[in-house]
């Protein structure tokens, strides 16, 4: 039975894993640009910037909605929630995954 599951749970793991380094990727680059190490007006950083945000935007609406108490001082936490959530997620797809093979 647990190897019917293992590869929607590997799947999901990866999907998670993807996820991850989207938003690692959107939190350097909004780094790059508060310390103007990147142009905004450069129009490929215009685009990647979009569509990170298209990407990540609506999950951090949603902590933000659920826990307002992840802006703290005009920062915004929301990010490194949502970092944490994903890695307590794909411990734990990895951890089922683990328990239905064995």
């Amino acid at each position: 039975m647990g190897a019917l599951f293992e590869p929607f749970l590997y799947i999901i793991g990866l999907i998670v894993s993807l996820y991850f380094k989207i938003v690692v990727v959107e939190i350097v680059l909004h780094w790059l640009i508060y310390f103007k190490i990147l142009k905004t007006d450069n129009k490929y950083s215009q685009k990647t910037m979009e569509l990170l945000e298209k990407a990540t935007h609506p999950a951090y609406d949603k902590i933000k909605e659920k826990f307002p108490m992840v802006v703290v001082n005009n920062f915004d936490c929301s990010p490194f929630a949502l970092m944490l959530i994903l890695i307590f997620v794909n411990r734990l797809v990895f951890v089922l995954s683990h328990y239905l093979l064995s």
